[in-house]
C-alpha cells in the first residue's frame, strides 16, 4: 500500500467515523469548501460545502435528522495523480421524523491532495443501493 493509499483511507475513514458519530464539525471539515454532491433524494445539486451544511441544519430541524451510526463496506480506491476515488456501500442507522429507518446506499468521493498534503473530500455522489 503507497503513503497516499493510506493516507485517503485515512481521510475516508476519519470522514465516516464523524458522519457516523453525527459529529457535523469533524464531518464537514473532510470536505473542502468547494465541495460538490449529488444525493437521490435531492432534486438538485448542491454546489459547495456551505450548502449541503445549509441543507443539514434543515434536515436536523424540519424532519429531526440524526445520524446514529454507519458501516461502509466493498471499498475500492482508485488513484489519479493527486485526486483519489473512493466507492463503497454504506449502511447508515438514522432517526427522521422520530423514526428509526436504515439506509443502505452506495457512494462516490472524491478526495484532492491539498498543497499542504492533506486530502479533502470534494466530491460526493450518493445513490440508492438496490437489494
Amino acid at each position: 500500500m503507497t503513503d497516499h493509499t493510506t493516507a485517503v483511507l485515512s481521510a475516508a475513514d476519519a470522514l465516516l467515523t464523524a458522519f457516523g458519530r453525527h459529529d457535523t464539525k469533524a464531518y464537514f471539515d473532510a470536505f473542502a469548501p468547494s465541495a460538490t454532491f449529488i444525493f437521490h433524494n435531492l432534486d438538485r445539486i448542491l454546489s459547495t460545502r456551505a450548502a449541503y451544511e445549509a441543507e443539514w441544519a434543515l434536515w436536523e430541524s424540519r424532519d429531526g435528522f440524526r445520524v446514529k451510526a454507519c458501516r461502509s463496506t466493498n471499498r475500492a480506491l482508485q488513484l489519479v495523480g493527486d485526486v483519489a476515488i473512493f466507492t463503497h456501500a454504506v449502511e447508515t442507522d438514522l432517526v427522521i421524523g422520530g423514526q428509526d429507518v436504515v439506509n443502505h446506499e452506495r457512494e462516490t468521493i472524491v478526495f484532492a491532495r491539498q498543497p499542504d498534503g492533506q486530502w479533502l473530500a470534494v466530491h460526493e455522489h450518493l445513490s440508492q443501493l438496490l437489494t
